[in-house]
C-alpha cells in the first residue's frame, strides 16, 4: 500500500476513527470528572549546622550538611516520620499508603528540603505537609550527632504550607484530549490493519491495479432495483448504467480492429457478480447499432436469462444440442428486431459433457454464419469449467468482477483460469461500482452527498463541466 492507500483506507473508514476517538475522549472525560480533587501544598526545611567557632569548622559543617542533607530527605517517607503524622492528624491510613502521597527532595547544591503533599481536600493538603515537616525537624534532631546533650545539625521550617486555593488534578480537559487522541490513534490503526486484510475489489481503479488484462467498462451500482429491472438499457436507455453499457460495446469494437470480436462468452469469478444482466445489457446496446446479435443462455446449472427477459425457457440450447430442433427453430426475438435470443431449455444432467461436445462447436459455427455478434452467458469461472471450455470455442470471454462481493484472490485465479486453457481474456468489466466515470455527464462527476452538502453550504465550489472533451457514449 502506498500514501493513497492509507488515505483511501482511512476516508472509508472514517466512522471508525471517529467513533472510537468520541468514545475516548467521553471515557477518559467521564473518568477524570468522577476522580475526586487533588490538592497539592508544600512546606520547606532549612537543615543547618549548630555551631562553628571557625572559618574551617563552619566550611566543614556545611560540607557534611549538603552530605547528609538527602538522606534527611529519605526520612519525610519513611514510617519514623509517618507515624507520629498519622497520629496527630487522626488519619485512617497506613505509613506506606501515606508515603504516598508525600514527596521530599533536595534541590541541587542547597541544604533546603522541599516536602510536597497531596490530600483531597485543600486544607488536608496544607496540615499534611506542616505535620510532616514538623515530625521531619523532630526526627532529624533526634538522629543528629550532639555534644554537650546539643545537636550537632539545626532543622527550621522556614516556609509553612497555605491551603492550595485550586486542585491540580484532575484536569478533565487535557484528559479528554489525551483520551481523544489515544481513540483516534488506535481507529487509524484499526483502519489500516482492516485494509490490509481485506481483499475485497471495491473499485474500479483496483481492478486495473491488480492485473494487466485491460478494464474494458465500468457499471455504475443501482439503487432500489429489482432482479426484474436487469435489462436496463431497454427500459431506462437514459440511465447512467445504459450509458455505461454502450460504452462497454464501443470499447469491444476497439480491441482489435483488424479483426473484431463476433463472439463473446460473458463470465466471472463467481455467482452473483451480474455475468446476465452484462450479457443481456451488452447484446442490447450492440443491437442498437443495428447488427444482428444473438443472445444464448449457456449457464446449464442456474439458467436465468428467460427470467430477465421475460421469455420462454422450456426449449432452447438443450434442445438443440440432443438434436430435437434446429437453431432458427428456438430462438426468439426480443426487444429489438435485430436481437434474438436463445433460452436454455432444460436443465441437463450432464452440463459439461454437452457444453464439450462436437455439436455445441458446430452450433456455434451455425450462429456465427447467422449473426454478426453472438454473446454467451456462461456459468462462473472457479466452480465449475463450462465458461473456460465456452471461451476456447470463441473469439474470447468478458470476466464480470462485481466491487461489492468479489475478492483480488478469485479474480486473479478466474483469470488464470482462461490462461491455462489457451483461452482470451478479452477484459474484464467492473460491475456495481460507485467511482466510476459512468457517473460523468460531459465530464461533470455525479457528487456525493457529502460534496452536496458542501456544496449547498458554500463552503465548496460547484465543479464546472469540462467542454469538448465528453464521456465515452455519453
Amino acid at each position: 500500500m502506498d500514501l493513497r492507500d492509507y488515505v483511501a483506507a482511512l476516508r472509508k473508514r472514517w466512522y471508525i476513527v471517529a467513533v472510537l476517538a468520541i468514545i475516548g475522549a467521553g471515557v477518559a472525560f467521564a473518568q477524570a470528572h468522577a476522580s475526586p480533587p487533588q490538592y497539592r501544598a508544600q512546606s520547606t526545611v532549612f537543615v543547618s549546622i549548630a555551631r562553628g567557632a571557625t572559618t574551617q569548622e563552619l566550611v566543614q559543617g556545611s560540607t557534611f550538611t549538603q552530605d547528609i542533607v538527602q538522606s534527611y530527605a529519605k526520612l519525610a517517607t519513611m514510617p519514623v516520620v509517618l507515624d507520629q503524622v498519622i497520629y496527630d492528624l487522626d488519619l485512617d491510613t497506613t505509613p506506606k499508603a501515606l508515603a504516598e502521597q508525600i514527596t521530599a527532595e533536595n534541590p541541587i547544591d542547597t541544604v533546603i528540603i522541599e516536602i510536597d503533599a497531596v490530600a483531597t481536600t485543600s486544607s488536608g493538603a496544607s496540615d499534611l505537609a506542616n505535620s510532616v515537616a514538623d515530625e521531619l525537624t523532630t526526627t532529624i534532631t533526634n538522629l543528629s550527632p550532639s555534644s554537650n546533650k546539643k545537636s550537632a545539625v539545626e532543622v527550621t521550617v522556614v516556609a509553612r504550607a497555605d491551603p492550595p486555593e485550586e486542585a491540580f488534578a484532575p484536569r478533565t480537559r487535557l484528559a479528554a484530549l489525551v483520551g481523544f487522541a489515544a481513540g483516534f490513534g488506535l481507529g487509524v490503526a484499526i483502519a489500516v490493519v482492516r485494509a490490509l486484510l481485506d481483499t475485497r475489489v471495491r473499485t474500479a481503479a483496483e481492478i486495473e491495479q491488480l492485473t494487466d488484462v485491460g478494464l474494458l467498462g465500468a457499471i455504475p451500482r443501482r439503487r432500489g432495483r429489482r432482479r426484474s429491472s436487469g435489462a436496463v438499457t431497454a427500459i431506462d436507455p437514459h440511465n447512467v448504467a445504459a450509458e455505461a453499457y454502450r460504452r462497454l460495446q464501443t470499447n469491444l469494437q476497439y480491441l482489435d480492429a483488424s479483426s473484431p470480436v463476433r463472439s463473446i462468452v460473458v463470465t466471472s469469478s463467481i455467482g452473483g457478480e451480474g455475468k446476465s444482466t452484462t450479457s443481456i445489457n451488452l447484446a442490447l446496446a450492440i443491437a442498437e447499432q443495428g447488427q444482428r446479435v444473438l443472445l444464448v443462455d449457456a449457464d446449464m446449472r442456474r439458467p436465468a436469462v428467460a427470467d430477465y427477459c421475460g421469455l420462454e425457457g422450456a426449449a432452447g440450447l438443450t434442445t438443440v444440442l440432443i438434436g430435437k430442433a434446429e437453431l432458427d427453430e428456438v430462438v426468439q426475438v426480443w426487444g429489438d428486431a435485430n436481437l434474438h435470443v436463445l433460452t436454455m431449455g432444460e436443465i441437463p444432467p450432464n452440463p459439461a459433457q454437452l457444453i464439450g461436445s462436437p455439436r455445441m462447436a458446430d452450433l456455434l459455427e451455425e450462429a456465427r454464419a447467422s449473426y454478426d455478434v453472438v454473446i454467451l452467458d456462461s456459468p462462473p469461472l472457479l466452480p465449475v469449467a463450462d465458461g473456460a471450455i465456452l471461451s476456447r470455442l470463441t473469439d474470447g470471454a468478458l470476466v464480470v468482477a462485481n466491487c461489492r462481493t468479489i475478492h483480488r484472490p478469485q479474480v486473479l485465479e478466474a483469470i488464470d483460469s482462461l490462461e491455462n486453457v489457451d483461452a482470451r481474456c478479452l477484459g474484464i468489466v467492473a460491475n456495481q461500482v460507485r467511482d466510476t466515470a459512468a457517473h460523468t455527464y460531459y465530464g461533470q462527476p455525479e457528487q456525493g452527498w457529502l460534496a452536496r452538502l458542501l456544496t449547498g453550504l458554500g463552503l465548496v465550489r460547484p465543479r464546472v463541466p469540462q467542454h469538448g472533451h465528453p464521456a465515452a457514449g455519453g
